[in-house]
């Protein structure tokens, strides 16, 4: 009897040995799980936040670098074309009737092709600009400016159906893009200037300069690598976009931005 009492006791111990320790495994399980829950919404606010102020920072880029072209093209462009109709205005003698009939028809053109330019800078002021164009036009306006300028060459080339991101994106992208050009102009020393555009399971841009290409860091922590590259290639990741750039010295560079094409936003 007694033997049989200390069997069920013993049965008994073990049985809860066993409970406690499901219990204790149960616990430990539901506490990680909530861990690794709470980690996990905090780092989509922080993703979400970080995203926003990108977002902000890059459509106050836009619009500085934006100014910048506008300011030049005032002055280079439309500045000299009213200068132009104003000397044709001035000259008009009144004698000669034909010849100020042709300065009259010649200075109606040039103001007419000043208020031209001048509403096209006035759409490009607006970086909701971008999305009502959409970024294939976006960036072709861009190249335009910059062949205007009368340094490079620009060709652009798209492949494929043109798919439309979240506006967002194409923002970020454009002021990639953008950034990609602007550093072109101020270091490259370069004569053309090719972007291609390839839609297929992803968007895939690719920015081409015959300049003075330089040697790229292999190590992307290293300190000699730029801030304006550690930023583009920052702002690619947190779209989900691959970025990489191939260069060397003598031999131009070549930007790569790959950006998958889904409208999933942050």
């Amino acid at each position: 009897m007694l033997l049989q009492i200390q069997e069920i006791q013993l049965t008994v111990a073990i049985g809860s040995l066993i409970v406690i320790f499901f219990t204790v495994i149960i616990i430990i399980t539901i506490t990680q799980y909530k861990q690794k829950a709470y980690k996990h919404r905090l780092e989509k606010e922080q993703l979400k936040a970080q995203f926003s102020q990108t977002l902000l920072q890059s459509q106050l880029e836009i619009q500085e670098q934006t100014l910048k072209i506008i300011s030049q093209e005032i002055h280079d462009n439309i500045g000299q074309v009213l200068s132009l109709a104003k000397l044709n205005l001035n000259t008009i003698d009144q004698a000669k009737h034909d010849e100020t009939a042709i300065k009259i028809i010649d200075s109606k053109n040039l103001v007419s092709k000043a208020i031209h330019d001048l509403r096209d800078l006035s759409r490009s002021l607006n970086t909701d600009n971008i999305s009502a164009l959409g970024l294939v036009k976006a960036i072709e306006y861009e190249l335009e400016m910059t062949r205007k300028a009368g340094k490079h060459q620009t060709l652009l080339e798209v492949e494929g159906t043109v798919q439309k991101l979240d506006p967002q994106k194409e923002l970020i992208v454009f002021r990639i893009i953008q950034e990609v050009l602007n550093n072109i102009l101020k270091h490259a020393d370069a004569r053309s200037i090719k972007v291609n555009a390839v839609y297929n399971a992803e968007l895939r841009l690719t920015i081409t300069d015959d300049g003075n290409g330089f040697t790229v860091p292999a190590n992307k922590e290293e300190e000699t690598r730029s801030l304006g590259l550690r930023n583009m290639e920052s702002r690619a990741k947190l779209i989900g976009a691959d970025f990489s750039i191939n260069s060397s010295p003598g031999n131009g560079t070549t930007v790569n931005l790959g950006i998958p094409l889904t409208n999933s936003t942050i």
